[in-house]
């Protein structure tokens, strides 16, 4: 019986065999595309592992998602602890991913170590994930001599976001792939690309030696993530171009909703068949 960290535990199966991060960073020799999605509760994190992904972030644009704030900014070490807890408990098979939230490494490596391990033992996860390249990369190394795999994440740097003025995309060829070198020389396992062109992230994937997870950075990236709300079609307002809805269930969950009403409403709802004698 095979365990994974936080006390879940279930059969290896050559069909349903525990992703971890050698398997993880293997997987871009074998030509085998990694799958992310994002999620923040018990509920989300069993669907998508029981559907076959590769690994689920615990990211900090739950800040957005959950809790409705303009930016990442707000979220705290404690909430994304909480949100990490919840989701390692209901996979089995996934690797799990949790997000540094800002200023939780940015004073020095020495407190990044501190809460990087904070996150590790409090939430059972299998790595965590920074924002930033050459910034970062003396915090990538302490994180990774002390045996925490830790994933990079170039390109627009949602934690940047008032030093950028907005969400825009990233072009500069030369500090992308010197962020990325950067990464990958610190020890970090694997690389978010996020909104940069496609023929520059097709460059840095060919470079590096670790997987690189694209978003907004065209399909030659070694794996794609989304937020999983927006994959789903559940969010409305404003759609990134990279974002594509494989379904549209915001527009199925209102239908329920109010028929739910009408029904309540009505009287109809609880008939006999939903009532105790």
């Amino acid at each position: 019986m095979a365990k994974r960290s936080g006390g879940s535990s279930r059969p290896e199966t050559t069909e349903q065999v525990r992703m971890t991060v050698p398997r993880f960073v293997a997987a871009k020799s074998r030509g085998q595309k990694l799958t992310v999605l994002t999620a923040y509760d018990h509920l989300w994190a069993g669907l998508l592992d029981a559907a076959g992904i590769d690994a689920v972030l615990v990211g900090d644009s739950l800040g957005m998602v959950v809790q409705g704030k303009a930016t990442t900014l707000p979220v705290t070490l404690d909430e994304i602890i909480y949100h990490a807890e919840m989701v390692v408990r209901a996979v089995r098979r996934a690797l799990v991913i949790v997000d540094m939230p800002f200023m939780s490494f940015h004073v020095s490596a020495e407190e990044a170590l501190r809460n990087a391990g904070t996150i590790i033992k409090r939430t059972g996860a299998d790595a965590v994930k920074l924002e930033g390249g050459v910034s970062q990369a003396e915090t990538i190394r302490k994180l990774a001599s002390a045996d925490i795999p830790v994933m990079a994440h170039v390109g627009l740097k949602p934690q940047s976001v008032l030093r950028l003025g907005g969400y825009k995309i990233q072009r500069d060829e030369n500090r992308l792939l010197d962020d990325a070198r950067a990464a990958e020389e610190a020890g970090a396992f694997g690389i978010v690309l996020e909104c940069i062109p496609a023929r520059i992230a097709e460059r840095i994937t060919g470079e590096l030696r670790i997987p690189t997870i694209g978003i907004g950075a065209g399909p030659e990236c070694d794996g794609q993530v989304l937020v999983t709300q927006d994959m789903l079609g559940l969010t409305d307002g404003f759609r990134p171009k990279f974002v594509k809805p494989f379904a549209s269930l915001r527009e199925v969950a209102l239908g329920a909703v109010r028929a739910y009403i009408s029904e309540v409403q009505g009287g109809s709802f609880p008939d006999s068949a939903h009532s105790h004698e």
